[in-house]
């Protein structure tokens, strides 16, 4: 794509941003409560150029003084406007709430001058659609009234027929425990008998000599990275699926743009699978998610309207505490550009539900997915929020508390439960979106529940890159701004105001009904006490604690025997994500994980490890975070001390002479206990197949495979840290945006695929090797209780 073609849809991008999402934002904004990280309520960007458009209507739209703070301009001659757009229920807050807003919206952009607009406005061009906002508002107005025959009341009385949503007739309970449930149990006994005939296929071995007791347990999983990690993780997924690897697979995880792949594999968009999905992509992201004129044309047309609008009538009218914030409304435009097929006709319900995807797990033919997300837990702004401690509060000492006590809650879900490990709790996937009480869901007056939370508000949660904190926005512009005078300085600068950074989220993340209010005295005494004080959970995209998905796999009853990682986040090496689950393994007290997996750190001493190490013997998540967050410190200073010059660059075409890790990089664990004395090195980098006797070793424990997504000499003039397509916030991908991804991604999997299977053949060799030596010691307690017995014959 030429410089000047992209600069041209950014522009038009910008002016369209400017049009729907001032007034659309400002107005949600404004009915929100207050957000203490909103800069003192300094104007959001953009809001002056469209002040700046007011006043220059103020003489005709005669907006007063009052009214010129805000963005929406107000018509004189309506008689409308203190009229509801819906026939609201008294009770129903949040349904008044998000008619207010629409009103507001329809009502700055009904009395803009549009025929006024290009002589007023300056340095902003408005496409010829623009003028066709007003009557696309309108009709959305209408069909959102609850009146007799709208489109709004036809969803909410289907919403409560049963027929058409089951789980509203359902009794659902909070499942306290660290176990598996019962239902991703019998997926594991039904996987393991086609993995078992999947891994034969690849290795090429008889299928009758593979025992199910030796094969793997292989999970697979994506980065963030919003729609680059959605297009590279399809086509590596691609790759696997092609060479047999996929079909060994027990689970998939993801983290924000991984969780939109995993939810569109299990739909019949993607069909399950890859190449299919990858055409779908190429037909529906080269308009960007937020363009106005496709994104209203779908939520006020048949069918899409209903199918895209039909979550936010339920969990606005079903609830009258919830609210409908930007976060919502990014997962609503996500899934009318990436749930919508090619035609806009064939629009299914059924992929809607997340539980729905137990249809394609039943019978053991596809991989458990597993998407995340995190809460992030602050508790030293609790504290300072009352008088009396502001007063009496050291700052030192309170920036120092807030560094060590703030963490990040993980929350998974499955087709079969929504769960958080901190909390050892969850519910069914089928019930999120209910209220709850003392772990028991709610019912409404007729008898039923709300429908199940539909996917694009998960979607929103997922991949809500936006919320998150100032230090983990920098850390996704770094590589874009590294080349830039006076870099060096900045970084400094910024790097030494991290942990203040870290705290402040620019946007509120999105909520959900807290399941587990009233449960304070049956959870674990380590669950943050704020946690029972809210109705609502928020969260927001996991990726701001971990931007791979390791956690959820290491999770106990899973055993995942080899975890094969797809990363495609932004500055890949100095975030060095696979190093963060160090400590988070051995707090838990997980065996196998293989210790300084990831990125090397240049300089950084052994003692830096062993106080990440340390930070592991916790006894809670907040002493945890104390202690990683010194150590994360001592890191970053030896970083410092070391010369700019010395440290190798990722961004180069010959990545090979200068990268420490290859396109595919294997570690393995150990299953022996650290000695109190001392601490282990390192975990190896197997780089050469005479160390794969490394992961035949009966003590050997995790192997992870990782795939950094690096530019490749195979890929000409394509680099993931330098193409403007592949950044996190870029929303359209040509269709030769994608091949270009694709072939890169595919590319690297090809370099690894060797490795890959030398790696999965040695892990079972060793599976096998340990089963027929219990088999061996087995006989020989047998023969010797029966020499006891009957004695033995031959003396």
């Amino acid at each position: 794509m030429s410089r000047q073609l992209l600069l041209s849809r950014q522009t038009h991008l910008r002016a369209a941003t400017l049009l729907i999402g001032g007034s659309l934002a400002y107005s949600t904004l404004s009915h929100r409560k207050p957000i203490a990280n909103d800069s003192g309520g300094k104007p959001w960007a953009g809001q002056s150029q469209i002040i700046t458009q007011q006043r220059a209507f103020a003489d005709e739209a005669k907006i007063s003084d009052a009214d010129s703070e805000v963005v929406s301009v107000v018509a004189t001659d309506s008689q409308d406007d203190d009229v509801p757009l819906f026939d609201v229920d008294p009770d129903s807050g949040a349904w008044a709430s998000l008619s207010a807003r629409l009103s507001d919206a329809q009502s700055a952009l009904s009395a803009t001058k549009w025929s006024k607009v290009g002589e007023t406005v300056s340095d902003l061009i408005l496409p010829n659609w623009a003028s066709d906002l007003p009557g696309y508002f309108a009709k959305l107005q209408r069909e959102l009234e609850m009146a007799s025959g709208s489109l709004a009341e036809e969803i909410w009385q289907e919403a409560q027929d049963p027929l058409l949503n089951p789980e509203i007739s359902r009794i659902a309970q909070v499942r306290i425990s660290r176990e598996l449930c019962t239902e991703e149990k019998l997926f594991q006994q039904r996987r393991k008998a086609y993995t078992t005939r999947a891994l034969a296929k690849y290795l090429g071995i008889p299928e009758q000599d593979v025992q199910p007791e030796d094969v793997p347990t292989i999970a697979m999983c994506g980065s963030g990275g919003g729609l680059r990690a959605l297009v590279a993780g399809t086509s590596s997924y691609l790759s696997a699926q092609e060479g047999g690897l996929y079909d060994c697979v027990t689970y998939t995880a993801g983290v924000s743009g991984s969780c939109w792949l995993q939810a569109l594999y299990y739909s019949t968009l993607g069909k399950q699978n890859y190449a299919i999905l990858l055409t779908h992509l190429k037909q529906r992201i080269g308009t960007h998610i937020a363009y106005p004129p496709a994104a209203l044309s779908l939520l006020t047309a048949a069918p899409t309207n209903k199918f895209l609008l039909s979550g936010i009538v339920e969990k606005v009218k079903g609830n009258p505490t919830a609210d409908f914030g930007l976060v919502d409304a990014y997962g609503v435009l996500l899934a009318a550009r990436l749930f919508v097929p090619r035609g806009e006709l064939g629009v299914d319900d059924r992929n809607l539900k997340l539980s729905n995807q137990q249809e394609y797990l039943k019978d053991g033919a596809h991989p458990l997915p597993i998407y995340t997300a995190v809460r992030h837990e602050i508790p030293i702004i609790e504290e300072e929020s009352s008088p009396e401690s502001t007063q009496q509060a050291d700052p030192q000492a309170t920036k120092e508390k807030a560094r060590k006590e703030s963490w990040f809650q993980w929350f998974e879900s499955t087709p079969y439960e929504f769960w958080s490990e901190e909390l050892e709790a969850g519910i069914p996937s089928w019930s999120v979106g209910r209220q709850f009480q003392n772990g028991i869901g709610s019912v409404r007056e007729n008898g039923y529940s709300v429908p199940e939370l539909r996917i694009p508000f998960m979607l929103g949660i997922w991949g809500s890159a936006f919320c998150a904190t100032l230090s983990h926005y920098y850390k996704e512009v770094r590589p874009i701004v590294k080349g830039l005078f006076g870099f060096g300085g900045i970084d400094d600068l910024l790097e030494e105001r991290n942990d203040e950074l870290v705290k402040v989220h620019p946007i509120e993340p999105a909520s959900i009904p807290n399941y587990v209010l009233g449960l304070e005295k049956k959870l674990p005494p380590t669950a943050a006490k704020s946690i029972f004080a809210s109705n609502q959970l928020e969260l927001a995209d996991a990726g701001m604690s971990n931007n791979l998905p390791i956690y959820p796999l290491l999770r106990p009853g899973r055993d995942a025997d080899i975890i094969i990682a797809f990363d495609a986040s932004a500055d890949i090496k100095n975030e060095n994500w696979l190093s963060v689950a160090d400590g988070y393994a051995r707090q838990r007290g997980i065996k196998g994980w293989p210790l300084g997996a990831g990125w090397p750190k240049n300089g950084t001493p052994n003692a830096t490890a062993a106080k990440e190490l340390d930070a592991a013997e916790a006894v809670s998540p907040q002493q945890a975070a104390g202690k990683i967050a010194d150590a994360r410190e001592s890191r970053r200073e030896s970083a410092k001390s070391q010369s700019r010059g010395t440290q190798p660059d990722i961004d180069g075409q010959n990545p090979k002479q200068e990268l420490e890790l290859d396109y595919c990089n294997v570690w393995v664990g150990t299953t022996l206990e650290r000695s109190i004395s001392s601490e282990p090195p390192p975990s190896k980098l197997l780089t050469d197949p005479s160390h794969d006797w490394e992961l035949m070793d009966p003590n050997a424990g995790i192997a992870v495979i990782y795939f950094p997504f690096l530019p490749n000499p195979e890929v000409e003039g394509v680099n993931p840290n330098t193409s403007d397509y592949m950044s996190t916030w870029n929303f359209i991908y040509t269709p030769e945006d994608i091949d270009n991804v694709v072939a890169l991604a595919r590319a690297n999997f090809r370099a690894g695929e060797e490795q890959v299977k030398r790696t999965v053949r040695a892990v079972y060799t060793r599976k096998k090797g340990k089963r027929l030596e219990r088999e061996r010691r087995a006989r020989m307690r047998k023969w010797g209780r029966h020499l006891k017995e009957s004695g033995d014959h031959f003396r």
